[in-house]
């Protein structure tokens, strides 16, 4: 077994590997960004390395940084977690090269599987049918549009290489192609470090459902069980459920035999995930997750299974302890994803900031997976994930009724949440009936017309944290030692003194929806702007798009509710702005 594991990752996910670490003996390391100096992974592992950088390029996405971590800590195992480098080949064949167990399947694997399109190829091999699309990366625009004249819109353009929504654009028409295209290549490139992207057909109403397989280096290859993943927006998913409801048996295990003919087509070790879209009583490949999924947590509860504790055991060189005859599942378990975002009239826009209160559920068949806890900021340089909250009851109505109770008990100020929202899905006759699909809450939840309270007053705001360069000695030699002090401690209090030292108070958040009718067209959440899309002078329509937004990794159109001409441009792309900035005045 490990000695020492190194959690290449931050937030929920490196709190829940090293929890699980620390329960069968091995000590963690956790690295970090200057914004996660405080942050809950970094305060329970053994270890914690600075990373240095605010964004995800600068500091997750580091991979020289992360390997002089490696050689300082003296680990001998790395669990990526999700996202970042997770399904990265170079990163875990840089990692393998130095010595370092990856734990995760062997980076020719992923080669395979982490590219969306080779997945695809490798799948249909098997005889394993994918939804109908393309097999090369879009090298033109101009392959969006033939693919969709051929096939009918919309079209759905996804990154090759991630996962999770970022990098995916639905084209319902060709003059939309060009800036959905340049668009997904973006957001993909800034979320995953690569931009190809390729074409799919995309269905009129089917369900996302995946199915968690597990092999080791003997040859074992097991399916665990599905999830339902069907209730999104924007292609990122809100609740995840298992077992299915209404899903026959014999697509269950249909399903599964499936999954296991694409791990072993690419000789696959470790934890993964197979996606597939259900409809009309058929079911076609989607993709392949080479890493542990977010919602891997409703499998843990009906199975009964460690998913953490066996990947790193397969790591480790250990069998799987089981065979496929003696996977037993029992009862339903529900996952809700609670985002800092503001559901309010079905636009889920986010809302960084400082958590002022978190009050967490409790109560049988209730788990809470967190990386935030009262009085931690969230960042508008990562995922907006607060929370997963996850439920086991016997049967669904029952974990439907035991989600909502623990929905009433969690209380979250400081920023906006998914939770209002969340209530709506979980309490709809169509959720309930497992009429849903995958594109039921942006078109059939009936959210457009949801409202939310708006936010709490604050208390006092999060104290900010100053850099000092301290004179010390040790033994009679003088050394210079960096010290990260809170600013009351040095100032008295940020609300008595926010200048001091250089500290600017932040600015009050404006929580306006995107637009706005009077002309003044501000920002909802601090972000950086990527693109600008109108100039002085130019005639805008209500409505109409006028700069493009990236806030917690996701990109947001700011539109202009009125109609008229733009009388000045106050941003460029590249530009940082804050809650409530004006961007645009049209007259």
């Amino acid at each position: 077994m490990f000695k020492k594991l190194l959690v290449a990752n931050r937030g929920e996910i490196a709190v829940r590997v090293i929890r699980t670490a620390r329960e069968i003996g091995i000590k963690t390391v956790s690295i970090y960004s200057e914004l996660d100096r405080d942050a809950l992974h970094v305060r329970l592992a053994d270890e914690a390395y600075a990373l240095g950088g605010q964004t995800v390029a600068e500091s997750y996405l580091n991979t020289e940084a992360i390997l002089d971590i490696i050689q300082k800590s003296g680990v001998d195992a790395l669990h990526p977690g999700y996202g970042f480098f997770s399904e990265n080949t170079d990163f875990a064949r840089t990692v393998t090269n130095a010595g370092v167990t990856f734990i995760g399947p062997p980076p020719e694997a992923i080669e395979i599987m982490g590219d969306k399109i080779s997945s695809r190829i490798a799948a249909n091999k098997v005889g394993v049918a994918g939804v109908p699309g393309t097999n090369e990366v879009i090298r033109d625009v101009s392959e969006v549009i033939a693919f969709g004249n051929e096939f009918g819109w919309p079209v759905a353009i996804k990154a090759a290489y991630g996962g999770g929504g970022r990098g995916m654009r639905v084209v319902h028409r060709p003059e939309d192609a060009a800036e959905a295209l340049e668009s997904a290549q973006r957001e993909a490139e800034k979320s995953f470090g690569r931009s190809e992207s390729y074409l799919e057909r995309y269905l009129t109403w089917p369900r996302h459902i995946e199915m968690q397989i597990f092999a080791d280096n003997f040859g074992n290859v097991l399916w665990l069980g599905e999830r339902d993943c069907s209730s999104q927006r924007r292609h990122q998913k809100l609740v995840e459920e298992s077992p299915a409801v209404n899903f026959p048996d014999e697509i269950r295990t249909a399903m599964g035999e499936a999954a296991v003919k694409v791990a072993k087509a690419c000789g696959y070790v470790n934890a993964g995930t197979v996606e597939f879209l259900y409809q009309d009583g058929e079911f076609y490949f989607l993709e392949m997750n080479t890493r542990l999924q977010v919602e891997h947590p409703v499998t843990e509860f009906v199975t009964g299974l460690d998913l953490v504790e066996l990947q790193i055991r397969i790591a480790a060189g250990e069998k799987i302890p089981y065979s496929q005859q003696e996977i037993s599942r029992h009862g339903h378990a529900i996952e809700v994803r609670i985002n800092a975002e503001n559901p309010a009239q079905g636009r889920f826009v986010p809302s960084p900031g400082p958590i002022t209160k978190f009050l967490k559920p409790d109560g049988f068949g209730t788990r809470l997976d967190s990386g935030y806890e009262s009085g931690d900021n969230i960042s508008q340089f990562y995922d907006n994930l607060i929370a997963k909250l996850i439920v086991w009851a016997p049967d669904r109505p029952r974990a439907i009724a035991r989600m909502l109770r623990a929905l009433s008990e969690t209380e979250i100020e400081g920023v906006h949440t998914t939770i209002p929202a969340l209530e709506a899905i979980l309490s709809h006759p169509d959720f309930q009936e497992g009429k849903h699909s995958t594109k039921w809450v942006e078109e059939k939840a009936g959210l457009e017309n949801l409202e939310v309270k708006p936010l709490t007053e604050a208390g006092p705001e999060a104290d900010t944290k100053i850099e000092r360069q301290i004179d010390a000695e040790v033994n009679g030699r003088r050394y210079q030692v960096k010290l990260w002090l809170n600013q009351q401690d040095i100032t008295g209090t940020a609300a008595t003194n926010p200048s001091a030292n250089g500290i600017r108070k932040p600015k009050a958040k404006s929580h306006a929806l995107l637009g706005g009718g009077s002309g003044t067209i501000s920002v909802p959440m601090q972000g950086t702007i990527v693109k600008v899309l109108v100039e002085a002078g130019q005639s805008v329509e209500a409505g109409q798009t006028v700069c493009v937004l990236e806030a917690m990794k996701m990109e947001n159109a700011i539109t202009t509710e009125k109609s008229g001409i733009v009388k000045e441009v106050r941003v460029k792309p590249g530009d940082s702005v804050g809650g409530g900035d004006i961007v645009v005045i049209v007259e």
